[in-house]
């Protein structure tokens, strides 16, 4: 199994590549961004550990133009930034998983061969929903080639129905994955952004996307015209 290790700490880097060839990977290093994008265009990997910080370009822009490129190679993030909104930038660009450092050696391994045993799946940096375009790292949105201004919240909202589209979403699901897993308010807010989103993205343009299944839960299709 091959991977490439991108990290402008050159101890760290050794140190990884050491350990890693010790668990049976072959292992390249880059120490910085231009270097780390070059090598992954150029090579064929099962996976790849990038840092985000990182001189000439940052992990976060390696990530997204490999993604743009169609490039689908499993990559976790390496980072000291710990932030849930940097984890969540990384994720949005295209990333499989995201470690933060100090981490343990043992689980960096138990990570990498996760995702490395996930293959390199399809994971577009947009989310297309017949004519509803959804860009989770930039967070824009577009009916057709309208722009739509969305709250904070209601994104995150469309994200995740864009993500599961043609899923049944229970309003439980919805409150974990938008909310907080903790959430003790009203559950029927979820009804009140849901009734957001089509007053801005479906009734406008004569669309029914946004589907409510009665004692189930919503979903969001492509042929709501």
């Amino acid at each position: 199994m091959r991977l490439l290790v991108v990290d402008d700490e050159v101890r760290l880097a050794q140190s990884l590549r050491v350990g890693l060839e010790a668990e049976g990977f072959a292992v390249d290093v880059a120490h910085d961004g231009t270097d780390g994008l070059w090598l992954a265009r150029e090579n064929q990997y099962d996976a790849i550990l990038l840092d985000l910080m990182l001189p000439g370009i940052n992990g976060y822009k390696v990530c997204e133009t490999l993604r743009k490129e169609q490039d689908w190679t499993p990559i976790l993030m390496l980072t000291a930034k710990d932030g849930e909104w940097d984890q969540v930038e990384g994720l949005d660009t295209g990333a499989d998983d995201y470690l933060t450092k100090p981490f343990s050696f043992p689980v960096l391994v138990a990570r990498v061969r996760a995702i490395a045993r996930r293959g390199a799946r399809e994971r577009p940096t947009e989310l297309e929903v017949g004519d509803l375009r959804v860009d989770p790292a930039a967070r824009r949105v577009w009916r057709g080639d309208v722009e739509i201004e969305l709250t904070a919240r209601e994104f995150s909202l469309l994200a995740f129905l864009a993500r599961h589209a043609g899923d049944v979403l229970s309003k439980r699901q919805i409150l974990e994955a938008v909310w907080d897993s903790d959430f003790e308010g009203d559950p029927n807010i979820v009804e009140v952004y849901v009734r957001h989103l089509r007053n801005k993205l479906d009734r406008p343009f004569g669309r029914e996307a946004i589907q409510t299944l009665r004692g189930a839960g919503y979903r969001l299709t492509s042929n709501g015209g």
